[in-house]
């Protein structure tokens, strides 16, 4: 595992907040790859994705923080270092998009679709694994080690990929 120093990449791990056991695993090694990586995990801090993401990076000694919709630090799953009480509900999710430097997309629905909306909207980098969507200028990743690397690389890019148009596919 790489050393997560001041100024490490912060990749935000977003995806439904109820377990989706088909995902457990995917969610749980890209948790991983992104600690041995020397990156910060940064979540919603709840359930489903989050939990497994974070249990991934924890049981590396990664480092994971948690954006939570409501008013309580104590909320947060038990794999979260460092839990941030919001008390604005889905409204979080800005919080969450402002403060990842690249988002990794594990499965989704509505609320990961506006995170995913207002990332590629600011000029972020968004890679999906196992997307439920088709979303121009959202990278496709088949693994949870090339979509880590295929979010390092976005975030040394310092930009998000082109949108490719239909009239121009």
């Amino acid at each position: 595992m790489e050393r997560i120093a001041i100024g490490s990449p912060i990749i935000g791990v977003i995806g439904r907040g109820i377990r989706q056991p088909e995902l457990t695993a995917v969610a749980e090694e890209v948790g991983r790859e992104i600690a041995r990586k020397g990156a910060v995990l940064v979540c919603g801090g709840l359930g489903g994705v989050m939990t497994e993401a974070a249990r991934g990076a924890k049981e590396i000694g990664g480092i994971t923080l948690g954006i939570l919709p409501g008013p309580t630090t104590g909320d947060a799953n038990e794999f979260i270092d460092f839990p941030i009480a919001t008390n604005m509900g889905a409204a979080r999710n800005s919080i969450i998009v402002h403060t990842a430097d690249v988002l990794i997309a594990i499965g989704g629905g509505y609320g990961t679709l506006s995170e995913i909306a207002l990332a590629l909207k600011l000029g972020k980098g968004v890679v999906a694994l196992q997307p439920t969507y088709q979303i121009a200028g959202v990278i496709l990743a088949h693994t949870p080690v090339g979509a880590v690397d295929e979010a390092l690389t976005l975030v040394e890019l310092g930009r998000t990929p082109p949108i490719i148009t239909e009239s121009e596919s």
